[in-house]
């Protein structure tokens, strides 16, 4: 490895050459692969009775072991004269007819249209970094020129973001057809590179070409996929090039601290089919001799629960399947999966290339799940939100049998915005005659499923159960409370369930709920059956600014106030609330809203500690007394904290 250069520009330098081939003497140099490796994608573009022209040949045995299987038609040139008197020394007596020749590959004296393929071996990535890629685009102009109506030239690179900007959009500016195969490294080799190899193929046609076309294949007979950019194309070569770093590392070590994941996509619609996550298991953990790796299949609808979502509960899952490695497989949205053993059969192939250093070749690699199922969804709507961007609302099956339905915005897909139980439209009925005061009943189609109605009298999420308990602060269900009013402001409606249940079972409660995002509400109106009635009122707007508007107009005391709103600003490791409402200003406000005895709640959610402490530290500063409860594996993962004043 000392042989490679020490810095990209010296690629291009006939003196570096001149040096390094001095210095490797008989030895051949095949970083790009040999010709077993790259023998499958070469048959399949170039004839045996085409002429080719190999442009900085090198040393590299490709064109002798070509010459050997059949290909009589070759000329090599190179810059290095050191390199071309020694492969013609080497080939004299064996391959007279295997000509080498001294040659800059930037100004060649061959005929227009001579050649029907050119075969490239790295040069294009050597002279890409020189002259911000003027040397590579004049080598690319020769190549056009002495290539024939339907030639084809045919590069080996490692995929360099700028070299294959370069080639792809000259070649595109020319109207040829552009395709890239992705290798794969060699296997348990020292001398591989952790990053693949590419081989970009770019096809040559009397009239230019339209409409660009660009595709990627993966292997030698991988089915082309159609990419509809140059940026798309680019976007492909990193995925591919991060996911063979990722799978050396894989290969090499094992890591309990990390936790690194990848999304397969579907090779026709390049749709997400699955993501693997990988979990290894700590250094002193015993594990059971034999039990290298094994693969989890979570079950459809359930890879937001803490268990399968969080880094803590796939650590758990590992631990408990005591495997020295464990790849956790969630399924996606809008895919079909049959039965557990066609996703076992799908995916073999894939996870064997995760698997831990040291397995033993011919290692059984056991699929687990919870029952052997691989649960049920199935999306009833999709759309758009101006505010809150891709929205999904699924049912699904709960591991106690029963079905939910979910809302989850799709920026943030481990999380669930909403849920709600569905229930019989008969249970559903019967919940309603025995709640404290009864309510119009109206016509929701959209709310139910078949028979199926969202369970308005049950709570979801754990963290709701803790807000509706903290309301006994108020002494809210004491006999001699039971005809006191009850003022509450929430922010932030989801699905309306917490809403609806205080309005529901709370006696004397009347709640104003502030929302931000009208499509929040449509939703929460067509798929969780929410109806506002005159003790339930919903004001779309603002949640800050509402509070600002209260505190200023003064004289209107409240007995609760409730935050439960998520935050859009992905770079804040505080998803629950926006940062702007636990500044220590804004808790002023809200403080001087409450009653002498009023109560307010947080849904805190928040991974930084010390963001979180800052908060919490804010909140000791503002009231009188603060209660928090941890709440531990809910859907929505990371600590909860509830904060009360009192």
């Amino acid at each position: 490895m000392s042989l490679l250069p020490r810095s990209a520009e010296e690629f291009s330098s006939a003196e570096y050459w001149e040096r390094f081939f001095k210095k490797r003497g008989e030895k051949s140099f095949e970083w790009y692969g040999d010709y077993n490796k790259l023998c499958g994608v070469l048959h399949k573009y170039i004839k045996l009775q085409d002429k080719v022209l190999v442009v900085g040949c090198g040393n590299s045995e490709l064109s002798e072991q070509m010459y050997d299987v059949g290909y009589k038609r070759l000329t090599n040139i190179d810059i290095s004269e050191t390199v071309v008197t020694h492969m013609n020394q080497r080939n004299a007596e064996r391959r007279p007819n295997l000509t080498f020749q001294q040659v800059d590959a930037t100004q060649t004296h061959y005929e227009d249209a001579l050649y029907q393929a050119c075969l490239d071996k790295g040069t294009l990535d050597a002279m890409a970094s020189e002259e911000d890629g003027a040397l590579a685009r004049r080598m690319l102009a020769e190549v056009a020129r002495v290539l024939c109506v339907g030639g084809r030239y045919l590069c080996v690179t490692l995929s360099q973001e700028s070299v294959v900007k370069l080639a792809v959009e000259h070649f595109v500016s020319l109207g040829w057809a552009v395709r890239f195969h992705c290798l794969q490294e060699a296997e348990n080799s020292e001398d591989s590179f952790a990053l693949p190899v590419f081989i970009l193929v770019c096809t040559k046609f009397r009239q230019p070409m339209p409409v660009p076309i660009l595709e990627m294949c993966l292997g030698e007979e991988g089915t082309p996929n159609r990419l509809a950019g140059v940026a798309e194309l680019l976007s492909a070569v990193r995925e591919l090039q991060s996911y063979s770093v990722l799978r050396k590392r894989l290969r090499t070590r094992t890591d309990a601290s990390s936790n690194p994941s990848l999304t397969l996509c579907h090779v026709k619609t390049g749709l997400p089919r699955y993501t693997l996550t990988v979990q290894d298991c700590a250094q002193n953990a015993r594990v059971p001799r034999g039990n290298y790796f094994g693969v989890f299949i979570v079950p459809q609808g359930k890879e937001s629960d803490w268990q399968y979502g969080s880094s803590e509960g796939r650590s758990q899952l590992a631990a408990s399947a005591n495997f020295k490695r464990l790849v956790i497989v969630a399924m996606h949205r809008d895919q079909l999966y049959t039965d557990m053993q066609a996703v076992q059969a799908e995916l073999s192939q894939m996870v064997m290339e995760l698997a831990p250093p040291g397995m033993p070749e011919n290692q059984q690699v056991p699929f687990l799940s919870v029952g052997g199922e691989l649960g049920w969804r199935e999306v009833i709507s999709r759309g758009v939100s101006e505010l809150s961007g891709d929205y999904c609302v699924e049912d699904v099956r709960g591991e106690d049998g029963q079905l939910y339905r979910r809302l989850v915005f799709l920026s943030n897909a481990g999380l669930v915005q909403s849920e709600g139980r569905l229930i019989s439209t008969e249970a559903a009925s019967d919940q309603r005659k025995k709640s404290k005061k009864k309510v119009k009943q109206t016509a929701l189609p959209a709310a139910s499923t078949g028979s199926l109605h969202v369970d308005s009298g049950f709570l979801c999420c754990a963290h709701h159960e803790v807000m509706i308990a903290g309301l006994t602060m108020l002494g809210v269900g004491a006999q001699q409370n039971k005809d006191c009013p009850v003022k509450v402001l929430m922010v932030g409606l989801g699905g309306g369930a917490l809403a609806q249940f205080l309005r529901d079972f709370v006696p004397g409660v009347t709640v104003e709920v502030v929302e931000l995002d009208p499509v929040v509400l449509e939703l929460a109106k067509g798929y969780f059956a929410f109806r506002s009635d005159d003790r339930l009122t919903v004001t779309l707007g603002d949640g800050l600014e509402r509070i600002n508007a209260l505190e200023k107009e003064g004289g209107c005391l409240l007995d609760v106030i409730m935050f439960d709103v998520d935050s859009k600003d992905s770079t804040v490791g505080m998803s629950c609330p926006p940062s702007a409402f636990v500044e220590t200003s804004f808790l002023e406000k809200v403080r001087n809203l409450l009653t002498p005895k009023g109560v307010f709640m947080l849904n805190l959610v928040c991974r930084d500690s010390v963001l979180r402490k800052t908060v919490l530290e804010r909140l000791r500063g503002t009231f009188s007394q603060m209660f928090s409860r941890k709440i531990a594996g809910e859907v929505n993962e990371g600590d909860r904290e509830k904060e009360r004043e009192s």
